[in-house]
């Protein structure tokens, strides 16, 4: 293996928690998808990275699943993001608070 499992796990971790924190700190619905790829970014390379340790091809198919169960989960996001963005005039999350119990 070309790079150390240790420098894969700890730029998984950054780029987990730069997600987090979008997520957390936006408001904007269009930041906190993007905040919640990122973090679906950083678990496919932490299980490519694995699979490539272990020489093992079970994390790099997880991880063709996760793509596709990202980008179904991108379209259906961004298509609610339109039909709210239409029906409030609006993408701020705090704008959509109806939901509460």
């Amino acid at each position: 293996m070309i790079v150390p499992m240790s420098h894969i796990l700890a730029f998984s971790a950054v780029m987990f928690f730069m997600g987090l924190a979008c997520t957390l700190a936006q408001r904007n619905l269009i930041m906190i998808l993007i905040g919640v790829e990122i973090m679906l970014n950083a678990v496919g390379l932490t299980l490519v990275g694995a699979s490539a340790l272990w020489q093992q091809v079970d994390g790099q198919i997880f991880v063709i699943f996760l793509m596709a169960m990202t980008s179904a989960e991108v379209s259906i996001s961004l298509a609610m993001v339109v039909y709210l963005r239409r029906r409030k005039g609006t993408l701020d999350a705090d704008a959509f608070d109806e939901m509460r119990g």
